[in-house]
């Protein structure tokens, strides 16, 4: 799969997820994938439990994609992950293999303040 696809795939796959559309989310998944969230110790196998556990997710959910990045069959995205409005700063990682995604890891982060000694060298993003 070219690259060009690849990128417009995930542009699709986040817009699907932030709008709720479980089936168009998942469509970028391969009947096997494996899903992993480092931080819970969670693994989820095949695309079908991949799409079940997120819909089974109570929480109103928003994504703000920052960036994709990625070559060949490795890409990542960094977006800002909202449940019920308390953001979360996310990074996946996804392998693809024939043009769907074998493998995602999901790694979040919370919020924090800045440090003040630091306040005159850094810009608010």
């Amino acid at each position: 799969m070219q690259e060009k696809a690849i990128q417009d795939a995930l542009n699709c796959h986040w817009a699907a997820s932030d709008r709720n559309d479980f089936d168009a989310e998942h469509d970028i998944y391969r009947d096997d994938a494996v899903l992993e969230y480092p931080q819970s110790g969670e693994r989820i196998r095949g695309r079908h439990n991949i799409q079940a556990s997120r819909m089974a997710q109570p929480n109103t959910k928003r994504f703000d994609l920052r960036r994709i990045t990625g070559s060949g069959d490795l890409w990542v995205s960094e977006f800002i992950l909202s449940y019920d409005g308390r953001p979360s700063c996310v990074v996946s990682i996804m392998a693809f293999e024939d043009g769907k995604v074998a493998h995602e890891t999901q790694y979040f982060s919370d919020p924090f303040e800045p440090g003040p000694s630091r306040a005159h060298l850094v810009e608010p993003v």
